[in-house]
């Protein structure tokens, strides 16, 4: 009972709305705030170094901070997710990858309206892909989200269920503390980059060590649940779908077009193994009827 005290107590419905309230709160007063600083920059109150100028040479800039805080929260959900379905918790690792290259191109276009220059064929070219990946991953969020609120009743026993649902919150609560202090760390060292002039945005700060932990433990919630079911399918499309998320902690550390085409490749493989997977179990429940 311990475990599911911990739970509630860090990351139950009541925390998850108070942290929700904080975000939003956060998130306008960061936007105004990192609006305010642009501001002063372009009217020279404020010198900064070449690098980390570029988180203040246009007014599009100040859509990162809210959008930060918006991922931070959304980490947090995806934690939260994790006892309820590995489905479900799968569609939120694509939802927060989506947010992320959303937020990848409104730094691009911040980069192109501050560009002095009329050679900017390659950042349109770039641009236009991760649009693409852009609706590919939000199509791959959506139907792993309806997917997960269609799952029928498990096939695990009562009791069997039950445990497999402790673990997984036990593994949650391991998760939320390692999230914390990756968090303090990648903040700390940004901050202190910044303070000395060679600050600058990248997608890699925080996604990419969290989401190799995140992968880590997919594969163990994996390994877990084969300790209830052994059927192949189940374990096949798990296997999959944690595919799916390892091509997208490769795309967050390739830049440019090589890592928006990892993002559609990876929501491609997500929709292709949920659709499959869906379809088969149908055809199951099908001719379970008709033998009936």
């Amino acid at each position: 009972m311990r475990t599911e005290s911990l739970y509630d107590n860090f990351l139950g419905p009541k925390p998850s709305e108070k942290l929700r309230f904080v975000c939003v709160r956060g998130a306008i007063f960061g936007f105004l705030l990192h609006l305010l600083l642009c501001i002063l920059y372009q009217f020279g109150f404020i010198e900064l170094s070449e690098q980390s100028s570029e988180l203040f040479d246009s007014y599009l800039d100040s859509l990162y901070t809210p959008f930060s805080i918006f991922l931070a929260y959304e980490v947090y959900e995806l934690i939260r997710t994790i006892p309820e379905s590995f489905t479900n918790s799968i569609g939120k690792q694509f939802e927060i990858i989506t947010l992320l290259v959303v937020r990848d191109i409104l730094k691009r276009l911040s980069d192109i309206d501050a560009s002095t220059t009329s050679a900017i064929d390659d950042s349109i070219t770039i641009l236009a892909v991760e649009s693409i990946a852009f609706l590919v991953l939000f199509c791959t969020a959506l139907l792993f989200k309806r997917a997960g609120g269609k799952q029928g009743q498990s096939n695990f026993a009562t009791s069997k269920l039950d445990n497999f649902i402790l673990q997984k919150k036990y593994l949650a609560i391991l998760l939320f503390a390692v999230y914390i202090l990756v968090a303090v760390y990648s903040l700390s060292s940004w901050t202190l980059d910044v303070l000395e002039g060679e600050g600058t945005t990248n997608r890699t700060i925080f996604f990419l060590d969290f989401f190799t932990i995140l992968i880590m433990a997919d594969i163990l919630i994996l390994l877990i649940s084969y300790q209830y079911i052994t059927d192949f399918s189940h374990l096949a499309r798990n296997t999959g779908f944690i595919l799916s998320t390892v091509i997208l902690r490769v795309a967050i550390a390739s830049p440019g077009v090589s890592g928006a085409i990892m993002f559609i490749l990876a929501g491609g493989l997500g929709i292709a193994v949920l659709w499959l997977s869906t379809l088969l179990n149908k055809k199951e429940s099908y001719d379970f009827a008709e033998a009936e």
